[in-house]
């Protein structure tokens, strides 16, 4: 048997688990007097969030609170909600941050399933909380412990929510830090395999699936999400992107590692992305493409252009039309898109911009950006794969295949769950259900998600190739195409439209032909949508469209029918 040129081992001085906990450490030590995070009229240093981060795990241990303990948050973008990042698991538990969108009958299972000890919820969704513990009880058997009750409270709160919370046994998250040893001596965890986080996946499938990540995993994916974008020391992060969602894609502790500062937001909208940028001189963030779609057309009055400084945002979530990307770059935006699942700990793959596409007409650029890309550093395996074989596809950039990955960038899978845990690791590989193709230069592009191709008359169709074209029509603001029954030819294209502000709606029928006919000089015949529906699309938190929800109105509507067959 082959071995090392040593026999030198492990110990206290050269080894120890890797965990994003020890940022913050360095971080109230290097920029102690930094602003960690401002949110309103508050603004905390490193040295501050770090005081706040322990006592919130002082407290939760002296409640025991630990290992093998949940703790659940339902909060907005929020300090708390930042703070519980570290503060959480430096009290050996693990941190559940559930989907504020979620209605409180999933929010129940959500709360059971992951057997919260602890429930810190942000005070505007109290009532959410109530009405799911509320299920969560009279589903329960005798012996059930309701978890302890936090409410967050900031300049936002409605003193009577807040009374009647605190008279339902609740304590004040400020009030709770207060029980807690701002210099508590938390440890890092024996195990870099033990988990850190669990999140229930986005509520897009009827099921919730709960990824548990773990500490080696966060570290990893905190460092190579900032150096494969080239984010700086010092960076000032806007986020809009909720923290909820896969852990804020692992920015929340990126930003302790970078020693940088957080911009919150509660609510995100195009005049407050403006805003923020003017007033705080935001260098970074995050949104899915339904939120650039918002910045770039922001009515005039609520942008603030030419940009004063170059603003890089990272998108991901869903397949960015490259209609938004060249919208976003002609704003002055310099979008870094990129791919991944909550089981990937948020993006695992980069489209990298290489120096040779500078040259490139804008157009273009735009539709190289609009790929998947590349693996993250930290991501060891990436592949489109035959979903019959497993075999690799050609990289012809027209075999479709399933997109799989394997590494330090994986989940370490469901909680409680063993056959999705066989199913989705089969062969040695993650599987993400996704369909894409690889291109002769190596890089991946999503053509859509299984279970989303169209098959018309026994022909397959992209719903993600024909939304980017109608992205490109004058009058969308919005599009999702789904599938419907169609009685010539099994299924064909059904696109649910919103439509831009302004756009006259009173004549639906001819603005659906002026659609049709745009369609029918930009595609395939077969791919024209048969169907054209007006509307606003169902979402999740996070800016994905509920393609589910949408799947079921038209199989709802019933077959498209012809007067001639």
């Amino acid at each position: 048997m082959a071995r090392d040129i040593d026999d030198l081992p492990k110990n206290a001085a050269n080894y120890t688990a890797l965990t994003p906990l020890w940022f913050l450490d360095r971080a109230a030590t290097v920029h102690p007097d930094r602003r960690s995070l401002v949110h309103g009229a508050v603004a905390f240093t490193w040295r501050q969030t770090y005081r706040r981060c322990r006592r919130l795990a002082s407290a939760l241990s002296r409640r025991s609170v630990g290992l093998g303990s949940t703790v659940a948050v339902i909060a907005p973008n929020v300090p708390a909600l930042f703070e519980a990042h570290f503060g959480v698991p430096m009290a050996g538990a693990v941190v559940n941050c559930v989907n504020i969108r979620l209605n409180a009958p999933t929010v129940a299972f959500l709360l059971g399933h992951s057997s919260s000890a602890v429930i810190m919820v942000d005070q505007e969704f109290f009532p959410l909380a109530e009405e799911a513990l509320k299920i969560l009880a009279e589903k329960s058997d005798k012996n059930y412990k309701p978890p302890l009750l936090i409410v967050i409270a900031d300049e936002n709160c409605d003193p009577r929510t807040l009374k009647y919370a605190l008279g339902k046994g609740a304590i004040e998250y400020d009030k709770f830090l207060e029980t807690g040893d701002p210099e508590f001596a938390w440890k890092p965890p024996e195990d870099e395999w033990q988990s850190i986080t669990l999140g229930y996946t986005s509520g897009t499938t009827a099921s919730p699936k709960g990824v548990v990540l773990s500490h080696r995993g966060a570290y990893l994916m905190s460092v190579s999400g900032p150096l494969v974008w080239g984010m700086n020391e010092g960076a000032i992060y806007l986020w809009t992107l909720p923290m909820f969602h896969c852990n804020g894609w692992c920015f929340t502790w990126s930003l302790a590692a970078l020693c940088g500062t957080s911009i919150c937001l509660r609510q995100v909208t195009a005049e407050a992305v403006y805003s923020a940028i003017a007033k705080y001189g935001v260098t970074h963030f995050c949104a899915a493409p339904v939120v650039l779609n918002t910045i770039v057309n922001a009515a005039p009055e609520e942008t603030i252009l030419p940009l004063p400084h170059t603003v890089h945002v990272m998108t991901a979530g869903a397949a960015p039309p490259p209609s938004v990307l060249f919208a976003m770059s002609q704003k002055g935006f310099r979008v870094t898109h990129t791919y991944g699942l909550s089981e990937t700990y948020g993006p695992s793959t980069i489209c990298a911009w290489k120096p040779e596409w500078d040259s490139l007409p804008p157009e273009q650029q735009a539709r190289l950006n609009a790929r998947q890309g590349v693996r993250y550093t930290a991501l060891e395996g990436l592949d489109v794969v035959s979903t019959q074989d497993m075999k690799p596809v050609p990289a012809d950039g027209k075999t479709v295949g399933e997109i799989v990955m394997r590494g330090n960038a994986i989940m370490k899978g469901y909680l409680k769950n063993p056959k999705a845990n066989e199913e989705t690791f089969a062969g040695g590989w993650f599987h993400s259900g996704d369909l894409g193709v690889k291109h002769p230069d190596g890089y991946i592009e999503i053509k859509d998600r299984s279970k989303d191709i169209i098959i018309s008359g026994g022909e397959n169709i992209s719903s993600v190739e024909v939304e980017n074209i109608l992205y490109s029509h004058p009058a969308i603001l919005e599009v999702s195409v789904v599938a419907r029954p169609d009685v010539r030819w099994g299924e064909s294209p059904c696109a649910f439209v919103t439509p831009k502000p302004g756009v006259d709606k009173s004549d639906e029928r001819r603005l659906a032909e002026d659609i049709m006919k745009f369609c029918r000089e930009k595609m395939p015949a077969y791919w024209v949508p048969k169907s054209v529906i007006f509307g606003p699309l169902p979402k999740t938190a996070t800016g994905k469209i509920q393609k589910h929800v949408l799947r079921a109105k038209a199989k709802e509507m019933g077959p498209v029918k012809y007067s001639k067959l």
